[in-house]
């Protein structure tokens, strides 16, 4: 179902086990069930389609968009606001309401899954602006991890870019990205992010990309920044 990209493989799991999922007739009750060519599997009552060639697309998130398929809130969602002519995706990661940047989606469930795991090693790279007075020397001890109400972070690389008035722009680099992690470091260091840009993740940059529009990734670009996954598909 995530290759086929339906959904990301997490909520395939969540779907099996609300029963929206039959093998050959039979309702699924688990995701531990093997399928091979031959079986019929039926997704919502249709058949669940092959795998499309996996594709990425980069995509400027502006603010206020939340990164989910539906919110149980109501607020818009990315999905509202990406163009028609998108085939299905997914979001590698997320970005908070009041984040915006680089958002990579794509049409490969399982690629999703590989991209967000800590063993991919894929930096996540921002410019934060934050209200309050920096502290150089607490930025650079951030290298060594910092451990907040009780979460560990681990290495983080900040540094002040500029100060303008009682603003100041950082640049930061993680290689985990825990929820609200950026937020919460520089509460921390007595510090108040009012604006987050996402820049890049791993070789894929934002760059000049408007506010709010996709570029697909082009295949040959794709297959030679991720080779160990295409290479895992053989």
């Amino acid at each position: 179902m995530a290759r086929a990209g339906l959904c990301s493989r997490r909520e395939a799991e969540r779907w099996i086990e609300a029963g929206r999922v039959t093998v050959n007739g039979e309702k699924l009750d688990s995701p531990a069930c093997t399928v091979g060519e031959g079986d019929v599997i039926i997704v919502d009552g249709k058949p669940l389609p092959g795998a499309e060639k996996t594709r990425l697309f980069v995509y400027h998130k502006p603010t206020g968009l939340v990164t989910t398929n539906k919110d149980e809130h109501d607020r818009d969602t990315i999905y509202d606001h990406l163009p028609g002519d998108l085939p299905r995706v997914v979001s590698i990661g997320r970005l908070d309401m009041n984040t915006e940047g680089l958002l990579l989606l794509t049409n490969d469930g399982e690629l999703a899954r590989y991209l967000e795991l800590p063993a991919t090693g894929w930096t996540r790279k921002y410019r934060v602006r934050v209200q309050g007075k920096v502290d150089e020397k607490k930025l650079a001890e951030l290298k060594k991890g910092i451990t907040v109400e009780g979460i560990n972070y681990k290495s983080i690389e900040a540094k002040l870019d500029k100060t303008q008035g009682t603003n100041s722009w950082l640049s930061i680099t993680l290689t985990e990205g825990k929820n609200r992690e950026i937020r919460r470091v520089m509460e921390a260091l007595d510090l108040q992010v009012n604006r987050l840009i996402r820049v890049s993740y791993g070789p894929f940059t934002l760059g000049k990309l408007p506010e709010g529009k996709v570029d697909e990734v082009k295949e040959k670009v794709l297959r030679e920044q991720i080779s160990k996954y295409f290479k895992g598909q053989k």
